[in-house]
C-alpha cells in the first residue's frame, strides 16, 4: 500500500490498480444500501474518479485500519455527500473517465445471494473473494505462460482439498506417477499461498498485519456463500 500512495509515477499506477482490482465490492455495498443500478454505478464510478484524481490514499492512516476498511469509509462519505446534491446533469455526466471499466457490475450483483446480509458484510465477503480470485488468476498465468496450463486446470480443484478425482487417475491423466502428482498438488498450493501473501501484502500497510488479514479472509468467506 506504501506504493500506491507514492507522489510518483508508480505510485499512481499503483493506486489504480489497486481501485480496478477492488471496485465491485463497493458496487455491491452501494446496491444492498438501497442504490438502483444506474446510481451504484454513478456513486462507484465517482468515487473513484475523485479518489484518483486526489491520490485519496494520502489521507488514510496505517494505525487506524487497513486499505479496505479505509476505502469503505471514505466511500460510505462520498455516498453521503453526494445524497445531498441534486443531479442536474443526466448519468455519467461531468464525470471524469475512469481506466478501468465498471459496467459489469450489476451482471456480478444480479449473482449474488444476498439473503439478509448487511451491506457491510456483502462488501466484506465480495473483498475476500476478490483476492482470492486474483491470486488464481495470477497462479493460472505463471502456469500459461510455462505452457502449463491444462496441467493446472486438472489440479486447481486441489487447492482447496482433496482432489475429487483418484490420484492415480490425474496420474493418468497427466501421463505421469501418483508420486508426481502429489509433489504436484503440494508445490501448488505452496505458490498459491505465496501469491495470496502477496496480494494481502500490497492492501495492508505494514508486512505484521498479513496474517491478521488472511484470517479476516477466512472468516469472511465461512459464514457465507460464494
Amino acid at each position: 500500500m506504501a506504493a500506491a500512495g507514492s507522489r510518483q509515477p508508480e505510485g499512481s499506477s499503483a493506486l489504480a490498480f489497486l481501485c480496478e482490482a477492488y471496485w465491485y465490492p463497493l458496487y455491491a455495498y452501494a446496491r444492498r444500501s438501497g442504490d438502483s443500478p444506474d446510481e451504484a454505478q454513478d456513486h462507484t464510478q465517482g468515487f473513484f474518479a475523485r479518489f484518483l484524481e486526489y491520490g485519496g490514499i494520502d489521507r488514510a492512516d496505517p494505525e487506524r485500519g487497513r486499505f479496505r476498511s479505509f476505502l469503505l469509509s471514505s466511500f460510505k462519505f462520498y455516498m453521503h455527500d453526494e445524497s445531498d446534491r441534486r443531479r442536474a446533469q443526466k448519468r455519467g455526466g461531468g464525470v471524469e473517465i475512469l481506466p478501468f471499466e465498471i459496467s459489469s457490475g450489476e451482471e456480478l450483483y444480479m449473482k449474488e445471494t444476498l439473503h439478509n446480509e448487511t451491506p457491510e458484510r456483502i462488501f466484506e465477503r465480495r473483498w475476500a473473494w476478490t483476492l482470492l480470485d486474483r491470486t488464481m488468476k495470477r497462479l493460472r498465468e505463471e502456469f500459461l505462460r510455462n505452457g502449463r496450463v491444462a496441467h493446472f486446470d486438472q489440479l486447481k480443484d486441489c487447492l482447496t482439498g482433496e482432489p475429487e478425482l483418484h490420484y492415480a487417475e490425474l496420474a493418468r491423466r497427466l501421463a505421469t506417477t501418483e508420486g508426481a502428482v502429489k509433489t504436484a498438488i503440494h508445490r501448488l498450493r505452496k505458490r498459491y499461498r505465496d501469491l495470496l501473501r502477496s496480494e494481502v501484502a500490497a492492501i495492508v500497510a505494514d508486512s505484521a498485519d498479513i496474517d491478521a488479514e488472511l484470517r479476516y479472509l477466512i472468516a469472511a468467506i465461512s459464514t457465507g456463500a460464494r
